[in-house]
């Protein structure tokens, strides 16, 4: 499992919102903000549903594992998505915990499992 979902009461708008706030509250900055509704419909002409991507990143966190390995780059910032499907809205996670595994570095997976714990207080606030 790469990631941690769940369906939420909220408009789209308000979960993006809602998202960003929770993140700020867990020491998190939204690094980027991907409107993949707009992208695709500028780019290629494709209609789809409401879709943001959450480019979030703890500093700290970040510091910690870029010590560790550098490589570990390749897998920030932490995506956190937002998007509508069927009428009903969604906020996604990644699992760094899953990733990390990747390294077999025991100080990172540290880091990755409290960033995850962090990620999934996210997702169920909303």
């Amino acid at each position: 499992m790469i990631g941690y979902t769940r369906k939420v009461d909220l408009g789209f708008g308000e979960a993006v919102k809602a998202v960003k706030k929770a993140l700020s509250e867990k020491g998190f900055g939204v690094l980027c903000e991907i409107d993949v509704r707009k992208t695709l419909k500028e780019k290629i002409n494709i209609d789809f549903d409401d879709y943001v991507i959450l480019g979030a990143c703890n500093p700290e966190y970040a510091h910690r594992v870029l010590s560790e390995n550098k490589e570990f780059g390749l897998l920030l910032p932490c995506n956190v998505i937002v998007y509508k499907e069927g009428g009903d809205v969604y906020v996604s996670a990644v699992t760094p915990e899953t990733l990390a595994e990747q390294f077999g570095n025991d100080r990172i997976k540290e880091v990755a499992e409290k960033v995850e714990g962090l990620l999934r207080e996210v997702v169920d606030s909303v």
